[in-house]
């Protein structure tokens, strides 16, 4: 993914992401333990997709966990864990 100088734009996991910023979502991460497919499976069923828009909206204390994160008109809780799985490139379309 490029912007619109033409510069690849850096892909980050979505829990390194700054509060309040949005991303679109590049992909999701594909593990090798079997826990973590069946996660990564349901946060891609979930809408977690290529091109999807999302934001941190706030986060729990301590420790920034849990994450509320928005994606389309819902808001999900993720832990730490779960978002590092997304990768994102930070900036989205029509948003902020």
């Amino acid at each position: 993914m490029t912007n619109s100088t033409g510069a690849a734009l850096a892909a980050i996991s979505l829990h390194q992401l700054p509060n309040r910023q949005w991303a679109t979502v590049l992909d999701v991460a594909r593990p090798d333990s079997p826990e973590d497919r069946e996660l990564a499976l349901r946060l891609t069923e979930i809408g977690f997709v290529p091109g999807e828009a999302v934001c941190i909206v706030a986060n729990g204390v301590p420790g920034r966990e849990p994450l509320a994160v928005r994606l389309g008109h819902t808001t999900f809780a993720l832990r730490r864990h779960e978002a590092a799985l997304i990768r994102v490139t930070p900036g989205a379309a029509g948003h902020g």
